[in-house]
């Protein structure tokens, strides 16, 4: 029998908000400066959850060893953190969900590879940041996802055991992140996935379709 979560966790870019249209209209304003043409948004779409460096160079044609590399991301990450919440929304189903686990004072939080500068400002700007049991970057660990520690370090803060929580996430990193953890685990099948990915192969322990499928999966667990 599965067991009743006690906490929930969640990736955060193509998890739990949808940041990519803020990262195409950045992405697409530097691409403008520099005299090249736009990428539209499903393309970017699919590089968001692996990051700015992964967008830049989708986006240039270019790798990172390239010579235009270094100033094109920092200009991309500073045109970012100025429009980062802009048209950056909760996706459609996390809302409720999240007030319903409030209601439950069953504890949520973050565990996302986007650092604290971006990651922060943003979760302010939803007005989520006060809500949030624990919010766990790169910054605050030494290992990033898929290595377990900053799954650890959020049940170390929430005060769960790791076999009790959830872990929702749109990458296949964060299930082997979860599964390293010792969590239960939900393939997040809307969120920023590359067409040519085989998601079965996450051996996830749920999937979901949308965001608004998560809480009747959570409420069937809860009633069980």
């Amino acid at each position: 029998m599965t067991q009743r979560p006690n906490a929930v966790l969640f990736d955060l870019d193509g998890t739990l908000l949808d940041t990519a249209p803020d990262f195409h209209w950045v992405i697409n304003q530097l691409l403008e400066a520099e005299g090249k043409p736009a990428v539209t948004y499903d393309f970017l779409r699919g590089h968001v959850s692996n990051g700015a460096r992964a967008m830049v160079c989708a986006a240039f044609e270019i790798t990172p060893e390239h010579d235009a590399f270094p100033e094109l991301h920092q200009k991309m990450l500073t045109g970012y953190l100025e429009h980062l919440d802009v048209d950056t929304v909760p996706f459609k189903g996390i809302s409720d969900l999240l007030n319903w686990l409030d209601e439950l004072q069953v504890p949520w939080g973050v565990v996302t590879n986007k650092p604290e500068l971006y990651t922060l400002p943003v979760m302010r700007g939803l007005n989520l940041l006060e809500r949030a049991a624990t919010i766990i970057c790169p910054d605050h660990v030494t290992e990033r996802k898929p290595h377990p520690e900053p799954l650890l370090l959020a049940c170390q803060q929430i005060g769960c055991a790791t076999e009790n929580v959830w872990y929702v996430g749109d990458h296949i990193r964060d299930i082997e992140c979860g599964r390293r953890a010792g969590m239960t685990t939900i393939g997040a099948l809307y969120g920023y996935i590359d067409q040519d990915t085989d998601t079965r192969s996450w051996q996830a322990d749920h999937y979901v379709e949308c965001a608004s499928e998560i809480m009747p999966l959570l409420k069937s667990i809860y009633t069980a």
